[in-house]
């Protein structure tokens, strides 16, 4: 068939889907007729235009012997049952940001989300200040905060009800999706895949309570359609069905995830609304064609502090204090003295980097400490708190940045961001020299009590060892990224070896082997230290339920 043809009859497909049910449209005899048509023709033979999608954030490459890009349900849907009949594996790709390779694919075919991408409607939210805005999965966070920012939608296809409460909505003052991943470019789908945070999540959480409803294409082509709060497990066990009538049952794992921020594995608690099944599930239970998210109304006022320390003990002492006493801050976030010498080095040499701030030299450590509200007294009051217990923690106010215009708040923004960014450019050159180079970034969490212990395990265990490193991220949460940056595979199969250890000893502490950024093909070992083979099996036999053929993104989470 050729392009014009295939145009055609999507055409055709979008003027069915607006006069049939989805299930009718499924069943009927135009629409049998159509699958026929088009079914050998979306699959793309992989050549050197499609090289990037062999590959994501992670610098890993993969294989893979096709690909496509659906543009809605029914085209996702009628794919998967093809490659489900077939027995082919499936990888399923949102923006490619991940750096756990979820994306990268192992051979079959790739299916990659990106052309869906349209916000398709909104809603009030039923019990509290807020809306809910249905998003498809390849819809990018940065498309998505300039709509909020713009207002301006594309309503093409919206209901009357929809309508009727966008221009409600555009009456009302500034509203925002609260996760906040360094990468502005990653996609919804992908975020709720892998249960994303980020910096605010210190306030507000992470992804999984702005996920009011999503609609799943499991592996044979069948929808299921989940709203927060309507359908839950009975203890250990659940019940729940597609749209075709299709009931399916199975069992919760019986592990029980630790009491700190965490995205790891399948989330498993009693009575679980079971939508919390398929968010930070990576593409293993199912494909997500619309995600209800919750956007909430703007806080007036932010001010953000970037304090610096004589010393990474000063630093933590102050990030114990000022995380309980006062006001709770939205954001909390840690650069080592590593990830600060990165940042000079790069500012001095790297013209991108000329919009960051200079950091004086005898700067050892830095905290980023965020506070928002709707009055403006109220922040001033705890930024005030917050610099009385900087002061006594060993911080000085005169080594201290303050920022509450939106233009001085992107500045400190992008210097949280440029660290990974610097690190990731240094790999990159080294790479030209030993290709087989990457990075190695942990993503692990741990209890209160246990920051200080963490901390200086990491920083002795990086000595004695002779590594190049820095240490950054959500320290608020107990969580940082150790980013060991290796000049030689040498360096690199040792940085390995220590992040093991770390994660047997964070697992024995209560912690997490991944508090953000999932599990994908590169933590498969330590998401079973963390719940043994057991845990592993239980999930394993949870995926059966959902796709029998194991065909979708094979190797996440376990092999």
């Amino acid at each position: 068939m050729n392009q014009d043809h295939y145009m055609r009859h999507l055409t055709l497909q979008s003027t069915l889907k607006h006069s049939l049910s989805i299930s009718d449209l499924h069943n009927s005899p135009v629409m049998l007729l159509f699958k026929t048509m088009i079914n050998e023709n979306f699959q793309i033979p992989m050549s050197s235009d499609y090289a990037d999608y062999l590959r994501d954030e992670s610098r890993r490459v993969g294989k893979a012997e096709s690909i496509s890009f659906p543009k809605s349900e029914i085209e996702l849907a009628d794919q998967l049952s093809l490659l489900n009949g077939r027995n082919i594996l499936v990888t399923i790709q949102g923006a490619r940001t991940g750096i756990t390779s979820g994306a990268v694919p192992d051979g079959g075919h790739i299916i990659n989300l990106s052309r869906l991408n349209r916000i398709t409607g909104i809603s009030r939210h039923p019990s509290k200040d807020a809306y809910i805005l249905t998003v498809q999965p390849g819809l990018l966070l940065s498309e998505l905060s300039t709509i909020l920012k713009e207002r301006k939608f594309d309503t093409n296809g919206w209901t009357p009800e929809s309508m009727t409460t966008l221009e409600e909505f555009k009456s009302k003052g500034k509203y925002f999706f609260t996760p906040d991943p360094t990468e502005t470019s990653a996609s919804t789908g992908g975020i709720v895949s892998c249960n994303a945070s980020g910096a605010r999540s210190f306030f507000f959480g992470a992804t999984r309570p702005y996920v009011e409803s999503l609609r799943i294409v499991l592996a044979d082509g069948s929808v299921i359609a989940l709203k927060r709060n309507t359908v839950m497990a009975s203890g250990k066990t659940f019940a729940i069905k597609t749209e075709n009538g299709r009931e399916i049952r199975g069992n919760i794992p019986a592990y029980q995830m630790p009491m700190v921020k965490n995205a790891a594995g399948y989330f498993a608690m009693d009575n679980m609304d079971l939508i919390d099944l398929f968010i930070g599930s990576e593409g293993t239970l199912g494909v997500f064609s619309e995600i209800g998210v919750t956007i909430i109304p703007m806080p007036a006022v932010i001010w953000g502090i970037m304090a610096f320390f004589p010393s990474e003990e000063t630093a933590i002492k102050f990030v114990t204090a000022v995380r309980t006493a006062g006001a709770r801050p939205t954001a909390v976030e840690f650069f080592n003295h590593g990830a600060l010498d990165l940042l000079r080095k790069q500012k001095e040499c790297n013209p991108a980097f000329s919009q960051i701030p200079s950091i004086a030299r005898e700067f050892h450590t830095a905290i980023y400490v965020e506070y928002q509200g709707n009055d403006e007294e109220t922040v001033e009051n705890a930024v005030m708190n917050m610099s009385e217990i900087m002061v006594a923690s060993g911080g000085s106010e005169d080594a201290t940045w303050l920022a509450s215009e939106e233009a001085k708040l992107s500045q400190l923004k992008q210097f949280r961001h440029a660290v990974p960014e610097a690190v990731n450019l240094l790999i990159d050159e080294r790479r030209k020299k030993e290709p087989a180079l990457t990075k190695l970034g942990t993503d692990l969490s741990v209890p209160d009590e246990k920051l200080a212990d963490v901390m200086k395990m990491y920083n002795t265990d990086l000595t004695e060892a002779g590594l190049e490193y820095a240490i950054f991220g959500h320290i608020g949460d107990n969580h940082v990224h150790v980013n060991i940056i290796p000049n030689s595979m040498d360096d690199y199969h040792r940085g390995k070896k220590l992040y093991l250890k770390w994660a047997e000893w964070v697992v024995a502490a209560g912690g997490s082997v991944s508090a953000e950024h999932g599990i994908g093909k590169l933590k498969v070992e330590m998401l079973k230290t963390m719940y043994g083979d057991n845990g592993i099996q239980q999930m394993k036999e949870l995926r059966q339920c959902f796709d029998s053929s194991n065909i979708l993104s094979r190797g996440n989470l376990f092999i």
